[in-house]
């Protein structure tokens, strides 16, 4: 793989008018990606995948974190940890014995709709052989590649003087637009657009929290930590530990959730220090009565606690790569969550997304989840329910 350095994080983006909406990924293409064929998935705030086993909702979710980690400035065997498997098995080789998958989105904020398009080559090596950046119908970045020995791509993006295109060789890796930082001087109004296009993009996609809370792993104490919680939630009790007293309003949304969702009265939630180093969580009921360990509560319970934590928080608490160079208001964390009513009542899911409603309107926050059942969303203010299964 080549070598070359991760790329310049983004500049901060000119001043958009007051009111003007956060980067964001406005839409997903799954041209050809494992079960997926010329499929257009619309993203909103609030996001559920729908259908049973089998109808491609986690695929969706692999899908968007594989270009969240590439517009991250990670490489193509990192961002796309099983290559082999995002390719359809309807795929049939050309005469040079190549296959491959394909995917995009679309990124709206102070530029417009940007398109964002890629072609990932699997066999015989794991490369990206063709990547398009598009606003406003003009192609601004394109990169092919030109001579299979290399392992870098011919990139052309738009920029001015008599040719009107400036080319260079991009390693076949990385995402091209978010290497464009490093090569683009932006002394031209040309130059200026495609940064600014291609730094949308790169914005909207980062940063991405996955979560996909494991019961099993929350039940035990664990050792005391920097209190930023991992993706399987095994952490809660050493994350709570932290944040109880870091936000008092927070706590207060987080313990009203577990009155909703939690078996019993629930007067606070909370964790404690052992003297071994250890901390656990608990639910205190209140009125003298005994705390409860959340080792001892049903899988459900503790998914809707993990996962209502996970929405009241930010990438300060979640383990995230967040933009550090761009202000936060300029900011959006995605959360992609699998199975989000896994091992939940129908109660439990309609008031994790209620919340969930709650939040994402609020800008800071967005959220794309795969359910079973989408009924949980409805009458939902903001939320929206793509059916997978139709």
């Amino acid at each position: 793989m080549d070598s070359t350095p991760s790329p310049a994080r983004p500049r901060a983006p000119r001043p958009a008018a007051p009111g003007a909406a956060r980067p964001s990924v406005t839409e997903l293409r799954l041209s050809a990606f494992r079960a997926h064929r010329a499929v257009t998935l619309p993203i909103a705030p609030l996001t559920l995948f729908a259908g049973s086993s089998g109808s491609g909702k986690t695929t969706a979710l692999h899908a968007f974190e594989a270009l969240a980690r590439l517009a991250a400035g990670r490489g193509l065997d990192r961002s796309v940890p099983d290559p082999a498997g995002c390719v359809p098995e309807w795929s049939r080789p050309d005469r040079q014995g190549r296959r491959g998958f394909r995917l995009g989105c679309t990124a709206d904020g102070p530029e417009g709709p940007v398109r964002l398009d890629l072609a990932v080559q699997v066999e015989p090596e794991l490369r990206i052989v063709g990547e398009r950046l598009t606003c406003g119908g003009r192609v601004l970045l394109a990169t092919a590649l030109r001579d299979p020995r290399r392992r870098s791509v011919e990139a052309s993006w738009h920029t001015s003087g008599t040719e009107g295109v400036t080319r260079a060789a991009l390693p076949d890796d990385r995402l091209a637009t978010a290497l464009l930082p490093l090569h683009v001087a932006g002394r031209t109004t040309a130059q200026l657009r495609v940064l600014a296009a291609a730094e949308q993009v790169v914005m909207a996609l980062r940063p991405v929290f996955s979560c996909d809370p494991r019961p099993e792993r929350m039940r035990a104490p664990v050792p005391a930590g920097p209190g930023r919680l991992r993706r399987g939630c095994d952490n809660l009790a050493e994350v709570l530990y932290r944040t109880r007293s870091e936000c008092a309003r927070r706590h207060a949304r987080l313990v009203g959730a577990a009155r909703l969702g939690c078996a019993g009265e629930v007067a606070d939630v909370r964790a404690e220090a052992a003297e071994d180093g250890t901390v656990r969580a608990l639910l205190a009921r209140g009125q003298g009565r005994p705390d409860t360990p959340v080792g001892r509560l049903g899988e459900g319970e503790l998914r809707y606690l993990a996962l209502a934590l996970v929405l009241l928080t930010g990438p300060g608490v979640l383990a995230v790569d967040a933009v550090a160079e761009v202000p936060e208001a300029y900011q959006s964390l995605t959360v992609l969550a699998d199975g989000l009513d896994r091992g939940l009542d129908p109660e439990q899911a309609r008031h994790l997304t209620l919340l969930a409603a709650e939040m994402c309107a609020r800008g800071h926050i967005r959220l794309l989840g795969a359910v079973a059942d989408g009924s949980c969303a409805s009458g939902v203010p903001g939320a929206a329910v793509v059916d997978l299964g139709a």
